[in-house]
């Protein structure tokens, strides 16, 4: 699922931007059921794609609404895994995707800004997701770095992993 309303672009990587009908947000409105508005990848069987709708305004997302959305794949389709692509930054769209996260993939750059802000992302995990607002099983959480360079570290122009998490 998509959740940069406004900016979706994983239509545009997963190559079916030109099949998009349907969306996120029409979904969730009643305008559309799950079956018109996700697309089946053509290379992977088991593969689907639920676009963020690029006109509507990010406060269309509902907290029930993306429930119901994640439910409905879940209980009435069967989805056994469902990856929530979160935008970059703490927006109502990121918000909706860590509050329902079961397991979390933070994506960083070694970039003391770009940790920065990964790290208040994993505090809102701890925080602010379902499970920690019911005292459930805390969301496992894992850091990708991205653009790492073992070069750039030794020359002292980009953090290194220990940098990394010391902070």
């Amino acid at each position: 699922i998509d959740f940069d309303v406004g900016l979706r672009n994983l239509d545009l990587i997963m190559g079916c931007e030109r099949r998009v009908v349907y969306d996120l947000i029409n979904v969730i409105q009643d305008e559309a059921t799950l079956n018109q508005a996700l697309i089946k990848d053509k290379h992977c069987e088991n593969l689907y794609v639920l676009p963020a709708s690029q006109t509507r305004d990010k406060d269309a997302l509902t907290r029930d609404g993306v429930e119901k959305v994640l439910k409905d794949l879940t209980e009435k389709m069967g989805f056994e895994y469902v990856v929530c692509d979160s935008p970059a930054g703490i927006e109502q769209g990121a918000l909706m995707a860590l509050y329902f996260a079961d397991e979390a993939i933070v994506t960083t750059n070694p970039e003391i800004s770009s940790v920065r802000d990964s790290d208040r992302i994993l505090g809102i995990l701890s925080s602010k997701s379902r499970r920690a607002e019911t005292n459930g099983i805390p969301v496992k959480e894992h850091l990708l770095i991205t653009r790492y360079s073992p070069e750039r570290v030794e020359k002292g122009e980009m953090l290194s992993v220990q940098d990394i998490q010391e902070i």
